[in-house]
């Protein structure tokens, strides 16, 4: 019974509608109508959303990075470390606790949907208009809407009374769209003037509507339906999923390399694989869950300054990474509010007469005022109108497409007509030169009148007819037959103003490496006349019908090379995101209406705004408090400055935890004892680990942030091959002095090297940080203070008698004397060698 919901259903007859939906304009029986309500379901967008608690817990396990970190706790717990037990585990399940709790966020916009639809309306049922909760509505009811009704679901209209809605967080046309019945051919939704929709709002007049489709049926369920429905993984997440399969990749190379190679030497079974299983733990980076919230919540405190709310923690990073900015015209590139731009008289230039008599019309109208009455009356508001005395009115109908008012100046009553230019023209016989004295309207100044119309249309603008006839005194109540012989006078013409600050805000993204795309549901020469007047490089168009035509292969090419989609229905924004995702972007989608909440939902970065629809919201990762493109260039700063401390993490954790272990597990080939017990082992990691806790506060350097980010696990691993066995060098030539030159006993050599390990992995983090050299970028004094505080502890445990414990033993001074030089050596190493292992990332 009910279409799907992209049928365009306004396409048929109203006879062919009742006849399919069986019903007529007196409505449904209470019978019939529960009968249908059983067979369709209640008038709800989706239904409630069951959260299924152990499914996303359990898809977060799955995942290689805390899988491994999982595995490494039970190993820490089977060899008496409990402490690292405790501390992974709590760690996990503090960052799974989080993401599911952002999720459930996500999932509560099918209830914003759900209420954002009128609560009860009013229903021909039985015979009679009764008030009924919108749930109960069913296909073939026939509802009576008036001003300030919310539309309850898809129809076609049946009456109407200069019937207006608002279409704005549907189709996103900012302007009021007028609804009459009659038959419509339009392909697209927004041209569609007898049709009426879900989450819409009646903003003047009545209407009575034939209901055709509901709940999940309706382009506003259609919509909901997307919102609920599994996306593709985000760039972060992406990310964080290369990262644990490269990490599982290298702990299973050095844990087979030193399984087998001590079982070969015939060393204790248990020994070597607690020694290898403790590689394995050592090579994982407990504290990245830590250092990755704790980054993101420090960028969320700062975006929260620029006006920025992160619902999403992860979403900042991808706000960063982002290379494109899908974005709506309506309240980021313009002001989204209708201004009087021009009065332009017969002669093209701007007339107060013109002005005059179009806000006397607006004052004096008797009807609902529409947006461009108070763009009218906002513009001739020091307009002095004391001279004019009000007599009567034509009320505004979709029929005639204008208003007339009858006032009198000077004892001179006139009938001033404002409507439709095509309307208001075709009824005139003279046009007003302003001579004082009308002249006949022939053909070529009727062209003339017509090209300056088409002009204003081509650049987007919208226009109003003005016109006028002088009345005889004693006709006090005017009809529409009085609409006639009228003198033209000239047009009003509107425009959503453009944002001043929005050129220079995609200015601002151009140059940091974020292209800027336009998708909007307006007409073509409106996207033009935005572009041309703030100057925006733009290149190519494309609009819904061309879309519609395309697959998704196709569009996947076509995107690419354009900048502005026009006339876009909801679900080919998303396509639109999905095609761009495609060809390998990182996209963010910034919008405010139901239309675009599935893109907002789809892009890596979904943007809405504070005051944006509850679904908008709802589907966003990011709020922005402030309407402009400037705060979101803000946001693109910072979520690369978060990103960067995150990678600093990564690449100095992966690297120098490559290359201890590695430089263990050739040590445990050669020694006759272990280099360091296992507890030794997960010692030296969890106190590095702890080192690295500043990261979060420290500064980036601004070549940082100048380009888009992402997760390249090429260049982690080009990284840690190159910075880990520079370590394992100096770390072997240690082991050399130390056993050939000194010739030191197990405890003695466990605990130099550990000295020795810990100060490299800690110190070389100052060099590391950054791809300039170390003299010219400062660290932040929090990070310096975290990591050298970390050293002192692991000297202190290790160089007294607290180590003996673990042990370590007593060491030489002349051997502390060598390791020092070592230390420094191998910084010297590093700086020289870390811009050839930072390769593109250092760009």
């Amino acid at each position: 019974m009910q279409p799907n919901a992209s049928d365009p259903f306004w396409r048929r007859s109203t006879e062919a509608s009742f006849a399919a939906l069986r019903c007529s304009a007196q409505g449904l029986s209470s019978a019939e109508a529960a009968r249908r309500l059983a067979e369709t379901g209640s008038n709800v967008a989706v239904e409630p959303v069951r959260l299924r608690l152990l499914a996303k817990i359990g898809r977060r396990l799955i995942e290689p990075l805390i899988a491994i970190l999982i595995v490494a706790a039970l190993i820490s717990g089977a060899t008496g470390d409990w402490a690292s037990f405790v501390i992974i585990l709590t760690i996990l399940s503090l960052s799974i606790a989080l993401d599911v709790i952002q999720e459930h966020r996500a999932e509560v916009t099918a209830e914003a949907l759900k209420r954002s639809v009128a609560v009860r309306s009013q229903v021909r049922r039985d015979g009679k208009t009764i008030g009924l909760a919108v749930e109960d509505i069913v296909p073939g009811d026939v509802v009576e809407l008036r001003a300030g009704d919310l539309v309850p679901a898809d129809g076609i209209v049946l009456d109407s009374r200069a019937a207006h809605t608002n279409e704005a967080l549907l189709t996103g046309e900012a302007f009021p769209v007028e609804k009459r019945p009659g038959p419509c051919d339009a392909e697209a939704t927004a041209d569609a003037f007898n049709a009426l929709f879900g989450g819409t709002a009646l903003v003047s007049g009545d209407a009575t509507m034939l209901v055709v489709a509901t709940g999940a049926r309706t382009r506003f369920g259609g919509i909901a339906a997307a919102l609920r429905s599994a996306e593709p993984p985000t760039a972060f997440e992406r990310g964080l999923h290369a990262l644990g399969v490269l990490i599982l990749r290298m702990t299973a190379f050095l844990v087979l390399l030193v399984l087998l190679a001590n079982l070969a030497l015939h060393r204790p079974v248990l020994e070597s694989f607690l020694f290898a299983v403790a590689l394995a733990v050592g090579l994982t980076p407990e504290l990245l869950p830590m250092i990755m919230t704790v980054t993101l919540s420090r960028g969320a405190v700062r975006m929260a300054a620029r006006k920025v709310v992160v619902k999403r923690l992860a979403a900042i990073h991808d706000l960063g990474a982002m290379d494109i900015l899908c974005t709506d015209k309506t309240g980021t590139l313009t002001e989204a509010r209708i201004a009087l731009v021009g009065h332009p008289g017969c002669d093209g230039v701007d007339s107060e007469r013109v002005l005059e008599l179009a806000t006397v019309n607006s004052r004096f109208e008797s009807g609902v005022r529409s947006a461009l009455d108070d763009a009218i009356i906002a513009h001739g508001d020091d307009m002095p109108l004391t001279s004019w005395k009000r007599i009567a009115d034509v009320p505004f109908d979709f029929e005639r497409r204008r208003v007339s008012v009858l006032a009198e100046k000077d004892g001179r009553p006139l009938l001033i007509v404002k409507g439709a230019p095509e309307e208001v023209l075709a009824l005139s016989t003279q046009v007003d030169l302003g001579t004082g004295a009308p002249v006949a309207l022939d053909d070529a100044k009727r062209a003339s009148l017509t090209r300056l119309y088409d002009d204003k249309a081509g650049q987007g603008l919208r226009s109003l007819g003005i016109a006028w006839r002088e009345m005889p005194p004693e006709r006090l109540r005017p009809g529409v037959e009085d609409e006639a012989n009228l003198v033209f006078a000239g047009y009003c013409v509107f425009v959503d103003p453009p944002k001043p600050s929005a050129a220079s805000a995609i200015a601002r993204l151009e140059e940091v490496g974020v292209r800027v795309k336009i998708v909007s549901g307006d007409a073509a020469p409106v996207l033009h006349h935005i572009v041309e007047t703030l100057g925006i490089p733009a290149k190519g168009l494309l609009t819904g019908a061309e879309i519609s035509e395309l697959t998704d292969t196709a569009l996947a090419l076509r995107v690419e090379e354009t900048d502005l989609f026009a006339r876009v229905a909801p679900d080919q924004k998303t396509r639109i995101v999905r095609a761009l995702q495609l060809r390998g972007h990182t996209v963010g989608f910034i919008g405010d209406g139901i239309n675009d909440a599935p893109a907002i939902k789809a892009a890596d970065a979904g943007l809405s705004v504070d005051g944006a629809s509850d679904v908008a919201r709802a589907a966003a990762d990011l709020i922005l408090l402030e309407h402009d493109l400037g705060v979101v260039a803000d946001g693109v700063a910072e979520g690369r400055y978060t990103y960067a401390n995150i990678m600093k993490y990564v690449r100095m954790g992966t690297s120098s935890n490559f290359g201890n272990m590695l430089s263990m597990a050739i040590a445990s080939m050669f020694l006759p004892f272990l280099p360091l017990t296992p507890i030794q082992v997960l010692l030296n990691n969890l106190i590095y680990d702890m080192s690295e806790t500043g990261i979060p506060f420290d500064n980036v350097d601004e070549q940082k942030v100048a380009r888009p980010h992402n997760w390249d696990m090429n260049s982690v691993l080009r990284f840690s091959l190159i910075m880990g066995p520079l370590s394992s060098i100096f770390d072997i030539a240690t082991f050399i002095v130390l056993i050939l030159g000194f010739g030191a006993a197990a405890a003695e050599f466990r605990t130099a090297w550990f000295v020795e390990s810990m100060a490299t992995q800690i110190l070389v983090v100052f060099l590391i940080r950054t791809a300039l050299p170390v003299w010219k970028s400062r660290p932040n004094r929090v990070l310096v203070i975290i990591s050298l505080t970390a050293l002192a502890v692991a000297n202190l445990i290790a160089l007294t008698p607290i180590g003996l414990k673990l042990g370590f033993g007593a060491v030489l001074w002349p051997i502390l004397a060598i390791i020092l030089l070592l230390v420094v050596g191998y910084l010297i190493a590093a700086e020289a060698l870390k811009r050839f292992a930072l390769g593109a990332e250092q760009a």
